[in-house]
């Protein structure tokens, strides 16, 4: 009879153990759930792409290229002068810096830079006008390579020094995708 109690105890107390196990991990996912979401809430617009849709894919169409409108403080990416495939919040040139208007060329690119007398510098460069001086880019970045928020709220007014600034993951698509020599229209 004694073995039978301490067997049933036993088998009680696992069982209890088994259930505490399962309550533990279904309040572990739904914690963990919902830091994701919570984080996923949290990423700022001016980090995530411009449009809810998948960027174009510029292998299906040979004659895209970019247009920038100072105007709507828009870039586009065009598939022909009517046919816009996808359009961008951009920050080109404050009045007293103005970004160049005109028709150029993708030149050369790169990851990051940063600017020691203007005390900003930004990611993913892709370079329109004199090989490194007017660029497609990121939202700042300081010293540290900390985006700055209050510039980067700017986005969609004029604001920048003559680039044209872009959301992050924006200026990370056309950093990977936009291929050299691509015509780039500013307007």
């Amino acid at each position: 009879m004694r073995k039978t109690k301490v067997f049933i105890a036993g088998l009680l107390a696992l069982l209890g153990l088994t259930v505490g196990i399962t309550a533990s991990t279904t309040t572990t996912q739904t914690a963990t759930a919902s830091a994701k979401t919570t984080k996923a809430a949290k990423t700022p617009s001016w980090k995530q792409p411009s449009e809810k849709k998948a960027y174009p894919n510029l292998k299906k169409h040979k004659k895209a290229f970019i247009k920038v409108s100072i105007a709507k403080q828009r870039v586009y990416i065009m598939a022909s002068k009517k046919k816009v495939l996808y359009t961008m919040i951009c920050s080109t040139g404050k009045k007293s810096s103005p970004t160049p208007k005109g028709t150029f060329h993708i030149q050369n690119r790169g990851t990051h830079f940063y600017n020691a007398s203007s005390k900003e510098g930004a990611n993913y460069w892709t370079s329109f006008k004199y090989w490194g001086t007017y660029l497609f880019h990121s939202v700042p970045v300081n010293a540290h390579g900390k985006y700055v928020v209050n510039e980067a709220k700017k986005l969609g007014k004029r604001a920048s020094h003559g680039c044209v600034r872009l959301r992050v993951a924006d200026a990370h698509w056309i950093y990977s995708h936009v291929p050299y020599k691509m015509k780039v229209v500013i307007h």
